[in-house]
């Protein structure tokens, strides 16, 4: 165990609650701490429910291209916690971390304080450090009452499109959701709005209206589509002609176009936004597996992994399925118990012919495995179980040689399944 793995653990234990939504905590530890969140580079604020990693990530290949340094903050994390925090373009380096970790863990004295808020104040810390020309910083649950909602006057403010989730935080209908999401915004900085239905886009109008915040919105003052193997970007600037994202999906058309609109909002034109979408990196996003054990398991079969979750993440994996060449496709998936299961699943029946639930190892929050086969059972998937992802892919080669193999349903799944890949 590493120096910040003990820490982390000990940090685990401050509050009883893993989610318990407030900023007061978080204004406590960062006064203590000297407010390092008003010293970090110029903040780009990335709220949503889907797509605002991806999104980041995009915005982040495009700053780079032009020769920024950037800081980037980002949860859950996949195969470790170094992952959340990347400064000046490099995941931060353990003794960097640990530092930061105690320096919090010192300034907290013992109080009440969750995971994720203590370890945004450390990022914040670690940010103020670091010289950079720009933030990015991805809310981790809402927005209004998000650890990451310290920061007064961000540069731009970013929110992707938005579906119901965490109802039992934010609200149980999309005008509530949307209404926290728009918690973001700040007085007269502009804010770049993906596509959204009609009741959450009025949410965030209203909001935007009593903050004299500037709205460039989806298929008003922005548009992306693709059109052959182009992406076609078009605002009040002009029309671009772009390659299709790296990243894979139909879904991934609107997180480009929402990120090379926040890049042209910052100044940037057709070099970053080309950058954007071929130079990106974001793991567990329909990525296809290549090597390691869990390939090698699945003999002949097309090995992939993607951490969508919601309904609109089974949507987009749907989606990027129907595009993708013809061939059998069989999911392994696991998921936790306060998730729309089968909301998530019912856009896969479709487009998959089984099924194979399983456990997230280690997960105390994790859904059975006979729970999650009798789930998508009810939206008409054939439907077994196995005790894990390796057995699972095992069995698959076996019985479906040549098939596909999507492993899906949480990225803490897809984070076990990267770290038991190597």
């Amino acid at each position: 165990m590493t120096s910040s793995d003990a820490i982390l653990a000990r940090l685990m234990q401050l509050h009883p609650k893993v989610i318990d939504l407030s900023l007061d905590r978080m204004h406590r530890i960062l006064a203590a701490l000297g407010d390092p969140q008003r010293r970090i580079p110029p903040v780009i604020h990335i709220a949503g429910t889907n797509g605002k990693g991806s999104t980041q990530a995009m915005i982040r290949a495009g700053l780079e291209s032009a020769g920024k340094r950037v800081h980037a903050y980002t949860s859950p994390h996949l195969a470790q916690f170094h992952e959340r925090i990347r400064l000046a373009g490099e995941l931060i380096a353990e003794p960097d971390l640990a530092a930061a970790l105690e320096e919090c863990e010192a300034a907290n004295g013992g109080a009440p304080i969750t995971f994720f808020e203590i370890t945004t104040a450390a990022a914040f810390l670690a940010f103020s450090r670091i010289p950079a020309d720009y933030t990015l910083l991805e809310v981790g649950l809402g927005g209004r009452l998000d650890a990451t909602n310290v920061i007064d006057d961000p540069a731009l403010t970013v929110i992707t499109p938005i579906s119901i989730d965490h109802t039992q935080y934010l609200g149980e209908t999309l005008a509530e959701i949307a209404g926290e999401k728009a918690g973001i915004l700040k007085r007269r900085v502009p804010c770049i709005v993906g596509p959204q239905e009609p009741v959450a886009r009025e949410a965030i109008e209203q909001k935007a209206e009593r903050l004299f915040a500037p709205l460039r919105i989806a298929r008003q003052d922005w548009d992306s589509r693709r059109e052959g193997d182009s992406l076609i970007y078009q605002d009040e600037h002009g029309l671009m002609d772009l390659p299709l994202p790296v990243l894979p999906g139909p879904h991934q058309i609107v997180n480009a176009g929402t990120a090379i609109a926040a890049l042209r909002e910052l100044g940037f034109g057709r070099i970053e936004a080309r950058a954007a979408v071929i130079e990106a990196e974001w793991p567990a996003r329909m990525q296809r597996l290549t090597r390691g054990p869990l390939v090698e398991a699945a003999g002949a079969c097309e090995l992939w992994l993607d951490g969508g979750h919601n309904p609109a993440g089974g949507e987009a994996v749907a989606a990027t399925l129907s595009a993708m060449a013809r061939k059998p496709t069989h999911l392994v998936c696991g998921m936790l118990n306060t998730k729309d299961v089968a909301g998530y699943m019912r856009p896969l029946a479709g487009v998959a012919q089984s099924l194979t639930a399983v456990a997230i190892p280690g997960e105390p929050n994790t859904l059975p495995a006979e729970d999650t086969a009798a789930a998508a059972a009810s939206v008409g998937l054939a439907a077994g179980t196995a005790p894990d992802a390796l057995a699972a892919v095992q069995r698959l080669a076996v019985d479906q040689p040549g098939a596909r193999i999507l492993i899906c349903g949480s990225l803490y799944l897809a984070g076990q399944v990267l770290r038991q890949n190597g």
